[in-house]
């Protein structure tokens, strides 16, 4: 009877953790941003049907890259999980913090389970405050672990240059058009130092906007709305409106 193949605990988790990095890098990037008003998502998608970005509840946005059938489990379980604890406690007691925390229990057992292989799968859970600085970013990799990020954050494809430019260039008090700008400008760098052009028909473009006057604060950004903002108009008309894939999380809708 031959040996079994010994590899050490170390190893394993290493080669796991390098399979799911893999994975998550040849998907498009997402970037997120702060801007006065609130947060910003942008996501390089040409899809209109296979949502990168998504409403969780009312104040909460979810983000993700990597394979889509994995994180759009994970958006539809969050969107459960906020749901009842909503109808169970109180509205407010649905937190971008809470939902982050049980991602990360989900993710962390199936990326240190033997018997499956890890979520292909990076996050980020937003939650937009009263003001910019109560405003919570959280960035998930794949092994479950939780970063507390602020300004700006950016996951998949060559999500460490766009960061490194978006730490260069992100500032505090940015407008809506600024940021989206600045988010786009990053999307098209490539690894190679090459740029592209993104036009919006290929952005997945989304807001959490606190001035809203709706319980419900996320909205997307499409068609002239988002071709004007691209071009420098802050005055474009809020012509974007909830996102309807997620409106089960909230019991009713104003």
């Amino acid at each position: 009877m031959s040996t079994p193949f010994y590899v050490s605990p170390q190893q394993a988790m290493a080669d796991r953790a390098e399979y799911a990095r893999k994975g998550i890098a040849r998907g498009r990037s997402v970037v997120v941003l702060q801007y006065t008003d609130g947060v910003v998502f942008v996501a390089e998608n040409p899809s209109r049907a296979l949502h990168k970005v998504s409403e969780i509840y009312d104040r909460i946005a979810f983000a993700a890259v990597g394979k889509y059938n994995e994180f759009e489990n994970l958006r539809i379980g969050g969107v459960r999980y906020a749901d009842l604890r909503g109808y169970t406690y109180d509205r407010d007691d649905v937190t971008a913090r809470g939902l982050a925390n049980v991602y990360a229990q989900t993710l962390g057992t199936i990326f240190s389970s033997a018997g499956e292989k890890p979520y292909e799968v990076e996050l980020i859970v937003a939650e937009v405050g009263a003001g910019p600085e109560d405003d919570q970013i959280y960035r998930l990799p794949h092994d479950g672990s939780i970063v507390d990020e602020h300004g700006s954050v950016a996951v998949g494809g060559n999500a460490d240059q766009i960061s490194n430019y978006l730490d260069q260039r992100h500032r505090d008090g940015m407008t809506l058009s600024e940021a989206l700008k600045l988010a786009v400008e990053s999307l098209t760098r490539d690894s190679n130092g090459a740029e592209r052009t993104l036009t919006a028909e290929q952005l997945e473009v989304a807001v959490l906007d606190r001035t809203r006057p709706q319980q419900r604060k996320f909205k997307r950004i499409l068609g002239r709305q988002l071709s004007r903002l691209l071009e420098g108009d802050a005055a474009a008309p809020d012509a974007a409106a909830p996102d309807a894939a997620a409106s089960d999380a909230a019991a009713s809708e104003e």
